[in-house]
């Protein structure tokens, strides 16, 4: 995965209005940062990813994966604070070793500038060079804004699995599947360009 990730130029400067962050392979060094921002997290906002990544052994775990490979993470850093951060986990010895799922995660107070479009596009082509045919999301129905960005960039609704997620406060959400034909952009991208 290395090569991917040196392929894509890393760390890079992205500037979204009048603000700019550094995208940078999200690493062992990182866990203080990533432990601060996920305290700037709601528990709404974790309900976004499969685990509570509030505990430090998720965390640690986390990290642990993208040092094996089973996780490529992206973390968007605005001087030292994370302000956002992405993860494609891949499963190589599944069946479905051609999916990936994408979790996106986005400070509060950087949301609605385009970083979570950014992080988006930038896993695109991280997947495209892991040889990815397809990325897969889940969201609560609730999480509107999200599923918004998510439908424009061309993820489409797949399945949703009624009371799938129960938070921390014991309410049960409807849990939905998006998901978005990589290969088929890139095949249109060939023939075009």
């Amino acid at each position: 995965m290395n090569h991917i990730l040196e392929s894509r130029g890393y760390p890079r400067q992205l500037v979204l209005g009048a603000r700019s962050v550094c995208i940078a392979p999200l690493g062992a060094a990182d866990a203080p940062a990533l432990a601060a921002f996920v305290q700037t997290l709601s528990a709404r906002d974790l309900s976004f990813v499969r685990r509570d990544i509030s505990h430090p052994k998720v965390q640690a775990a986390w990290l642990q994966a993208v040092a094996e490979g089973r996780v490529l993470s992206l973390a968007a850093h605005e001087g030292e604070p994370l302000a956002g951060c992405t993860a494609i986990v891949i499963d190589p010895l599944s069946w479905s070793r051609h999916v990936g799922e994408l979790r996106v995660l986005v400070a509060p107070d950087w949301r609605g500038c385009g970083l979570g479009r950014a992080l988006i596009q930038e896993c695109f082509a991280l997947a495209l060079g892991l040889g990815l045919e397809k990325l897969m999301v889940q969201m609560t129905l609730d999480q509107s804004a999200a599923i918004a960005v998510f439908e424009e960039l061309g993820f489409r609704a797949e399945a949703v699995l009624r009371k799938q997620l129960r938070d921390r406060d014991g309410v049960v959400h409807d849990l939905a599947l998006f998901s978005h034909d990589i290969a088929a952009v890139q095949s249109r991208l060939m023939r075009t360009g």
